[in-house]
Formats: C-alpha cells, sequence, structure tokens
C-alpha cells in the first residue's frame, strides 16, 4: 500500500523537522529543503498538501496488492527539487541517492546508505505530478505563505516604538 509518508521513524532517521540547515548558505537546494520543512511542520498546510497527493494513486493501481509504492512525500519532495531547480531526471537521480539533507528529507536514515532510488522509478512517480496537481498544491503553498507573512506583519505592526524631540 502506497502511504503519504512513513509514520514511525527507524533507526538512524531524522525527525523532518529536526534537520538542520546551513544558515549560511546560499545555495538553492537547502533553500528549498527549508521550505518543504516549513510545510512539513505547519500541520494545516502538511495535511492539505497530503490531502492532495492521496489522489496521485493511478487508477489502475490495486493498493493492496504488489509492491509498495513509492511514498507520496518522496515524490512530493522529488516533484519539487525536479521542477524548482529546473533539473533533469539524471541530476534528481543522483541528488536523491547521494546528497545527505536531500535523503534525510526523503526519510532516510543514516543506516540507509544502500537504499537508491531506481531512475525509472523516480521518472514514473514523479510524473504522477500532474499540472493539474501542482497548481492545487501550489495554490495552497501560496495560501501559507500570505498567512505566514501576515502574522509576522502583525506581530511588526503591534511593536512600537517611542521618540522623544
Amino acid at each position: 500500500m502506497r502511504e503519504t509518508i512513513r509514520k514511525q521513524l527507524h533507526l538512524g532517521q531524522v525527525e523532518i523537522g529536526s534537520i538542520i540547515f546551513d544558515p549560511k548558505s546560499r545555495d538553492d537546494i537547502p533553500q528549498l529543503l527549508k521550505g518543504l520543512q516549513h510545510i512539513y511542520m505547519v500541520d494545516e498546510l502538511r495535511e492539505q498538501i497530503f490531502d492532495i497527493l492521496e489522489e496521485i494513486t493511478p487508477e489502475d493501481i490495486d493498493a493492496n496488492n504488489g509492491r509498495p509504492g513509492m511514498e507520496r512525500w518522496v515524490i512530493f519532495v522529488a516533484g519539487c527539487l525536479r521542477l524548482d531547480l529546473n533539473m533533469d531526471y539524471d541530476r534528481l537521480h543522483d541528488l536523491m541517492n547521494n546528497h545527505v539533507k536531500i535523503r534525510q528529507m526523503l526519510g532516510h536514515g543514516s543506516f540507509d546508505d544502500d537504499y537508491e532510488y531506481h531512475l525509472q522509478t523516480i521518472k514514473d512517480n514523479v510524473e504522477l505530478l500532474t499540472p493539474k496537481i501542482l497548481d492545487r498544491i501550489n495554490q495552497i503553498v501560496v495560501d501559507g505563505g500570505q498567512q505566514l507573512l501576515k502574522k509576522k506583519t502583525t506581530k511588526l505592526l503591534k511593536a512600537s516604538v517611542t521618540h522623544s524631540l
């Protein structure tokens, strides 16, 4: 059965909210991963996106038979990396198998070094994120960003400044 995300952490796995990124890094990968981490940590955003990701299983697939499919969270992260960083599947394949922080975001721990994603599996699964699905997810992310901005702006506006002449 295809899961959205594995509910139980396994040995050596870092919880997504606990992944630490270099705050000084200006590279695009950590920036994107921080955004995905935020989405994961905000319950309302995560649940809305997970509800949409439930729909990506093809109709001709029996979720109760056969081998387990790629988790939807992994598909989502891989799809975001591919599209946001404008990379081809070969680069995505390499990063998913070799980049430590990406592997942590995908749910792999220090004992999963031997687990490899196959190129065709990545292609087959990332292609499930159709433009229609991505548009719906994008709207949720934009709305979530606006809510975050409103909270920050409200906090800034509540601050007072005293000025004496």
